[in-house]
């Protein structure tokens, strides 16, 4: 009787720790990256140079504490609060892990690809609330893996989903001028 309950006992330890292994390795938190602007600090307002009621070039970033194991750095950048809901105004991919900033407006690296914003171009669209004071979330990614050529922001979503290996952020706050 001992010999026949053994393999029940058996697969019964089995799944559970997988299960464990599993759960484990998708908690994982991210390492955090430090990102930053000359331009601007955290939570602090954007200067007008880099939005539309300027000259509409991308801001000066930089990140540090990037993982070894990185094989490519994306940037987000979006507006939670946007009336019909988060807005796009940059998304590049396929920057090369070794790179740790990009200059003001600047040529992105041999490799990285400036996807569509929701204005439909593919590049960098400066803030332009509408009305009020939005914040602008620019968010870098170390991630293990290169993405696609070509994609949305949906899919970079549901892609990096298991490959951040790090994440920083920086806010950014923008107000149109009275006019």
């Amino acid at each position: 009787m001992r010999t026949s309950s053994l393999p029940v006992l058996f697969l019964a330890v089995v799944p559970a720790s997988a299960l464990a292994d599993k759960s484990a390795s998708s908690t994982t938190t991210p390492a955090a990256l430090d990102v930053k602007s000359s331009a601007f600090g955290n939570n602090e307002a954007i200067p007008a140079e880099f939005t539309c009621e300027g000259s509409e070039v991308s801001p000066p970033l930089s990140w540090s504490k990037v993982p070894a194991a990185t094989k490519s750095i994306a940037i987000l950048a979006e507006d939670p609060d946007a009336p019909k809901g988060t807005f796009t105004h940059w998304l590049v991919t396929g920057i090369p892990a070794s790179t740790m900033s990009l200059d003001r407006g600047g040529a992105l690296p041999q490799g990285a690809i400036a996807q569509s914003n929701d204005k439909g171009n593919a590049g960098y669209a400066g803030p332009c609330p509408p009305s009020g004071r939005h914040h602008y979330q620019f968010r870098v990614y170390a991630l293990d893996t290169k993405l696609p050529m070509a994609i949305t922001r949906g899919e970079f979503l549901r892609t990096i989903k298991g490959h951040i290996l790090a994440t920083g952020q920086l806010v950014g706050t923008y107000q149109k001028q009275a006019r």
